[in-house]
Order: structure tokens, then sequence, then C-alpha cells
């Protein structure tokens, strides 16, 4: 059974930082192209960033460029999102997901998590 498990989230202060991880089980791990995206209060649930099998390749959403870092660590089975500079529009719960398409749509993503809220105050 696969399981992607988040965690991380909480309350910060507009300006500040958190850092998101992602555990996952019941699949091999470095065989997934691993994906942040997140879903605010009455919005569509969006791309935020994915990162390729092997760490070294990454995208990102406009809105988090320069701000967001995705990392993963293959030999513990854990996704990273690195996030600076928040500010209120940040607010969201952040899903990780994990596929085999190279895709920004949700479509290409074959198992999610259950979201870590993040709430950025002003």
């Amino acid at each position: 059974q696969v399981q992607l498990v988040e965690s991380g989230g909480g309350l910060v202060q507009a300006g500040g930082s958190l850092r998101l991880s992602c555990a996952a089980s019941g699949l091999t791990f470095s065989t997934y192209i691993m994906a942040w995206f997140r879903q605010a209060p009455g919005q569509e649930r969006e791309f935020v960033a994915r990162v390729m099998r092997n760490g070294r390749i990454t995208y990102y959403a406009d809105f988090v460029k320069g701000r967001f870092t995705i990392t993963r660590d293959n030999a513990k089975n854990t996704l990273y999102l690195q996030m600076n500079s928040l500010t209120p529009e940040d607010t969201a719960v952040y899903y990780c997901a994990a596929g085999w398409a190279d895709s920004r749509g949700m479509m290409g993503y074959d198992y999610w998590g259950q979201g870590t809220r993040v709430t950025v105050s002003s």
C-alpha cells in the first residue's frame, strides 16, 4: 500500500520560512517523479514544484521561483519543500504527489498525500 505522509505545515508570519516533508512508503521512491501542489481555500489545486528521479532537475511555478526549493532524498524516501519569504498568498494545504509523467497537471500523478496546512499571517 502506497503512503505519502506530509508534515511540517503550520502557522508562520509573513516573511518567515517553513520546511515541508513528505515521507513515502510502499513504492520504489527513486523511480517516481515527485511534486508538490497546493490548494488555497476556494481555489483549485495548483502545481508548485516537481523534481526528477535523480533529484538534479527541478521545475517551479512562476509564483514560487527564487523562494521555494524542492529536494528529495532517495535514501530516505523523503521529499522536501523549503519555503522562504512566505506571504499570505502562500496560505494553502500543500500536497505531495508521486507519478511517472513529467507533468504540471494533477493527472500526471498517481499517488497523493493527505496534505499539510500552511497558514501565513500578515
